[in-house]
């Protein structure tokens, strides 16, 4: 396996520390923040790493080099799967990362070394963690734009997490971004399946219309492709079976994130939570080529088929200062996927006094 940091000590004595900046205690939460600066973030990334640790270890350059390129504010990354703190039958942290075991310390040291060095040395970091190398999210904002709060649940709770730490919920003085790791539909009426899926939906449905009082950016692995257009052949993914088994309901077959009843839930959580998906908004057409953020295996069955599942959701309130949302892997080969199954997406606002800044100004 490839290795772009030194080798540290057992001890961990040369393992370079992150510099937080200065902060405070932020009663809401419990959470030591940095000081609140007068302007917000514009510029916003969102990754399913498929294994953050495995990309930091076999994909940094090029991940690193397209940070710098894109230069965002704020990188919202699920699939971490990196182990919570906590050793063997003891409670865990999902604040922390594992280090309770010799490859559990060398896998924290390899993961903290990327993030303090640049470009990622001017963020700071929070961490919501599943008990086992499973799931989680991050979500890494620039030091100069540290939020008012930081919570890791859809209930708004001090120190709680969702479970399998899919959820991070940053505010900040004008918006709020929420940062989730949809749990997959699955393939049937079973617990880990279908129910929890229609159970996310509606906290999610409840969470965005209680917190209504404020924009919201909501960012992620969403697990659904909303429309025909948003997979490149509906007929496979309609069809799409497990081991021949068909659900009782119609409206529950096909493809995990490609059911009707999936679609239509989430078509209601845009409807009446007033939201507007910041990509379709401004790619009306199918591309084939560069209009999907998930690809199957190049080899298989899956090879070449293709979906959207990874968006950036926003308030209606917000519409017209949407001036770039872009997906920046394609083709089968999964060019610009930096070693995952997902592909970086990215949003770009303008600010709320200056809404005609030209487009070309944010690319990358």
């Amino acid at each position: 396996m490839k290795r772009y940091f030194q080798p540290v000590e057992k001890d961990g004595s040369s393992a370079k520390k992150p510099t937080l900046s200065p902060s405070k205690k932020n009663s809401e939460n419990g959470e030591t923040l940095g000081e609140n600066t007068k302007t917000e973030p514009l510029k916003f990334l969102t990754w399913n790493a498929n294994s953050f640790l495995l990309r930091v270890k076999n994909d940094w350059p090029e991940f690193t080099n397209f940070i710098t390129g894109f230069d965002p504010d704020v990188i919202a990354i699920q699939e971490v799967r990196i182990p919570a703190a906590g050793s063997k039958g003891a409670p865990k942290n999902p604040g922390e990362l594992k280090d309770d075991t010799g490859s559990a310390r060398e896998e924290k040291q390899i993961m903290m070394r990327a993030l303090s060095s640049p470009p990622f040395s001017n963020y700071r970091v929070w961490w919501s963690l599943a008990d086992s190398k499973y799931a989680g999210t991050a979500l890494i904002i620039k030091k100069c734009f540290q939020p008012k709060a930081v919570f890791f649940n859809l209930d708004k709770k001090a120190s709680k997490h969702e479970p399998d730490g899919r959820v991070i919920l940053a505010e900040f003085e004008t918006f709020r971004i929420l940062n989730t790791y949809a749990p997959n539909n699955g393939w049937k009426e079973e617990e880990n399946s279908f129910p929890r899926r229609r159970k996310w939906d509606k906290r999610i449905l409840e969470f965005v219309l209680q917190c209504s009082d404020k924009p919201l950016i909501w960012c992620g692995d969403l697990n659904v492709s909303h429309e025909e257009i948003d997979v490149s052949h509906p007929e496979f993914f309609s069809a799409a079976k497990l081991n021949g088994y068909v659900p009782p309901n119609k409206e529950d077959c096909g493809q995990p994130g490609f059911t009707l009843a999936e679609r239509k839930r989430f078509a209601n959580i845009l409807k009446q939570g007033k939201l507007i998906d910041a990509y379709r908004l401004l790619h009306k057409e199918k591309d084939m080529e560069q209009g999907f953020s998930w690809s199957g295996h190049p080899i298989g069955k899956y090879r070449g088929k293709r979906m959207r599942i990874d968006y950036f959701i926003v308030s209606e309130k917000l519409k017209d200062r949407i001036l770039v949302c872009e997906m920046h892997g394609k083709g089968i080969e999964l060019q610009g996927f930096y070693g995952s199954d997902h592909c970086p997406v990215t949003l770009v606002l303008s600010e709320a006094s200056s809404i005609n800044t030209r487009e070309s100004d944010f690319s990358i």
